[in-house]
């Protein structure tokens, strides 16, 4: 029976046509005073406030939620994620990215083996390749110590490092260790070609981050960075390998054949997605940014919210609540789009690291039975920082046509250590337009005094919903728990859809296409023939790439 069949479906179907025309000014009027609205509506869990009062929602609506949750036995899902059951159905393996925070005392067996030991020894050669670089002992082709690091990856490989570097920079690594961090990711070869230009090959590593490392992508550029070394050193192809590339990846087997040294070579599992690998060695860059210790406390801040999300019940788990207040959004309100807004420029990445988690993850129309869904998935996501979207896109939400959830993210204290009255005088302006912008969206005229007698060009209709998730500070710690409870949001949400969100098929054919493609382009004599649109943009491409055009 699809979950749209069922009693807790319809019951909430039946309380979405009498909220359809609530206003939050009224949920909020309603109340005795504002701080009771909140003060129901708002969960705590060590450093993370979140605040659902500006959501459109009541008690009842939380109630009916929960009744869709029991029913669909969220419950016993989440055992069966901690406990390493199959639940990535298509691909036959667990998902088990929770198990690379537990510590180390810990113990979960697959196949009758402890996984823990494993990733534990894994993360023990991680420390030693960050304590060697750390302390100048790793070297080029010429002697010198390195001192700049190049990331290669695409997706989840890059992604996650990229974002974890920038939110983290103000995290210290080990006094004077400080290195140049660069993160490519692009295939056309752009980003790589304008940083070897300012690179210096002698003190330069590369690490090479992909599960399969068979991606053309992350691949292609490898190989340039690699001819960009044989061309400056003069040196052996296997003495650049030793020092400098580490390789990251799912398969020592492909490794080894593009010729990584076994004692450069970091492993995960192919029970760990790319996009939720940020957790495992493919975390490198974040520990050479803010130290091994500091990469440990953000793998335990993910754990502390792990198991959080494992034992909290329904009325206090963080994201479970955010999870089923995206479902009510999404298929009660009809509201399919989500703009992610950090108040803080270390959140930079924030917004293009959750569009992959959330869009890459449950951007599904089939069950895990193989059957079409006739309601609606994944929304679209989007997002940039606070302040400069207000002077972007923050338009629409404001006086557009189109219902938008938001997320604001914002930390309660920042430059403490900072002897600047400046810079904490600019912390406090983003933390009071963040707070103005949400109460604004809920409210619309009714936060202006006056504001209803205004020309209608200059209205706000106010009602869009959205949460905001204050952090006491921006830590590796709370980092790691903002991030973990993102994921669990995430996968309660494919629960209640009925859907896998541990694979991707739906990039699997493109890439594919792009094979078959290459190969007229690359002037081999025999290829498939293709649509119109496809063999006359061919041609076009080959005509102006002919000398003299």
């Amino acid at each position: 029976m699809s979950v749209t069949e069922t009693a807790a479906w319809k019951a909430l179907e039946d309380h979405a046509a009498m909220m359809q025309n609530t206003h939050l000014r009224d949920l909020f009027l309603a109340d005795s005073s504002d701080k009771k609205r909140f003060d129901e509506l708002s969960l705590s869990h060590e450093h993370l406030l979140l605040d659902f009062s500006k959501q459109r929602i009541t008690q009842n609506t939380l109630t009916l939620l929960k009744a869709l949750a029991d029913n669909c036995q969220l419950n016993d899902w989440k055992a069966r994620l901690f406990n390493g059951d199959h639940i990535n159905t298509s691909e036959d393996r667990p998902a088990l990215h929770t198990a690379l925070r537990q510590p180390e005392d810990s113990h979960l067996a697959l196949a009758n083996h402890n996984i823990i030991g494993d990733v534990h020894a894994n993360l023990a050669h991680m420390a030693s390749m960050v304590e060697r670089i750390h302390a100048g002992q790793w070297r080029g082709y010429s002697g010198l110590p390195i001192d700049t690091i190049v990331n290669i990856g695409v997706g989840g490989s890059d992604l996650g490092p990229l974002m974890a570097c920038k939110a983290l920079s103000d995290a210290q690594p080990p006094e004077g260790h400080q290195l140049k961090m660069h993160f490519v990711s692009s295939m056309d070869g752009s980003q790589i070609a304008d940083l070897l230009d300012r690179l210096v090959p002698t003190t330069t590593l590369f690490i090479i981050s992909s599960k399969s490392f068979t991606t053309i992508d992350t691949l292609s550029n490898a190989n340039t960075a690699r001819q960009w070394l044989k061309s400056a050193s003069g040196v052996k192809t296997e003495l650049l390998n030793r020092r400098h590339f580490i390789g990251i990846s799912a398969s020592a087997e492909k490794m080894n054949q593009w010729g990584i040294p076994e004692n450069s070579q970091l492993n995960f599992w192919d029970w760990t997605g790319g996009r939720y690998s940020m957790w495992s060695a493919i975390g490198l860059p974040i520990a050479l940014r803010i130290g091994m210790q500091g990469f440990k406390a953000m793998l335990s801040g993910a754990h502390a919210m792990d198991e959080h999300f494992k034992t909290a019940p329904f009325e206090e788990n963080l994201p479970v609540r955010l999870g089923m207040i995206g479902i009510w959004n999404i298929n009660f309100l009809n509201i399919h789009a989500h703009a992610i807004l950090p108040y803080d420029g270390r959140l930079s990445h924030l917004p293009a690291y959750l569009e992959q988690l959330e869009m890459e993850s449950n951007g599904k129309s089939v069950s895990r039975q193989g059957e079409a869904i006739g309601y609606s998935t994944c929304p679209i996501l989007w997002g940039e920082i606070g302040p400069n979207a207000q002077h972007a896109f923050y338009q629409l939400l404001h006086q557009g046509s189109e219902s938008v959830m938001c997320d604001f993210i914002a930390p309660a204290r920042r430059y403490d250590d900072f002897n600047n009255k400046g810079l904490q005088q600019q912390h406090q302006l983003s933390l009071a337009n963040c707070l103005a912008q949400s109460r604004l969206l809920a409210l619309g005229d009714a936060a202006i005094a006056g504001n209803d007698t205004a020309p209608i060009h200059k209205r706000y209709r106010g009602n869009q919903p959205s949460t905001t998730v204050l952090l006491d500070e921006l830590n590796p710690y709370s980092f790691g728990q903002l991030i973990a409870l993102y994921e669990h949001k995430v996968f309660v949400q494919s629960v209640i859809w009925d859907i896998n969100p541990f694979d991707q098929w739906g990039v699997e054919l493109g890439k594919k296409m792009a094979t078959d493609l290459l190969k007229p382009l690359e002037n081999e004599p025999s290829y498939s023939s293709f649509d119109s649109s496809t063999e006359g943009l061919l041609n076009a491409i080959l005509n102006k790439q002919e000398p003299g055009q």
